[in-house]
């Protein structure tokens, strides 16, 4: 493929796979089709969700909350979790058997105790940069790729945020699993197709 597309995959790491404290049904599955889709692309940047433990965004970390309740962060409603991908823990690794060993930038997010970030652009409070748009800008990157977990949350922000970004954007459907918590999945699909998210199957993919 093109020098000047990326392909981003998003958070296939142990804690979002079935089995894991937020598993996502066929989060597995994906694996082996994202491996072959890798290896059509010489950039290739792999997110990885990275928490510090008592992160804001775990129920955990509120007295009388459960799983699934929303609270009113200082940026607006945040889903409470389940704890999920602590830094350096098991469940924060990526899944052993992805296999892309060319990839070029590892980026962790949702680091930051106070603040969630599904996005691999930009943090939930909408202002904080991860850096990756300007590691795209430095390598002349105008087309990014999107595909792993969960389609409606970190897969569908990341994409919707790469279109702020002025990038051109593919979401491939086919390599991406999503959690539908009430309707979920059917909002990102609709939030993409507004921001001009084009939603591919791989053979629609142009090399």
């Amino acid at each position: 493929m093109s020098s000047k597309r990326a392909l981003i995959v998003v958070d296939m790491q142990n804690d979002f796979m079935p089995g894991g404290p937020l598993g996502v049904t066929g989060g597995d599955e994906i694996i082996p089709v994202i491996n072959r889709l890798a290896r059509r692309f010489e950039n290739v940047v792999l997110t990885q969700d990275w928490h510090c433990p008592g992160h804001t965004s775990f129920a955990s970390s509120h007295a009388g909350q459960d799983v699934f309740d929303t609270f009113d962060a200082f940026y607006g409603p945040q889903v409470l979790w389940p704890d999920h991908c602590v830094m350096g823990s098991k469940g924060a690794e990526f899944h052993p058997q992805l296999d892309i060993p060319h990839a070029g930038l590892i980026l962790r997010k949702g680091y930051h105790r106070d603040v969630d970030s599904y996005s691999a652009f930009l943090e939930a409070d909408r202002k904080t940069r991860t850096g990756l748009d300007g590691w795209l800008a430095s390598r002349g990157i105008t087309e990014i790729v999107v595909c792993g977990v969960a389609t409606d949350f970190c897969v569908g922000w990341t994409a919707c945020d790469a279109r702020h970004f002025n990038l051109s954007v593919a979401m491939v459907d086919e390599a991406s699993r999503g959690i539908d918590l009430e309707g979920s999945l059917d909002r990102a699909h609709r939030n993409m197709d507004i921001a001009g998210v084009d939603i591919v199957t791989i053979s629609q993919l142009v090399d």
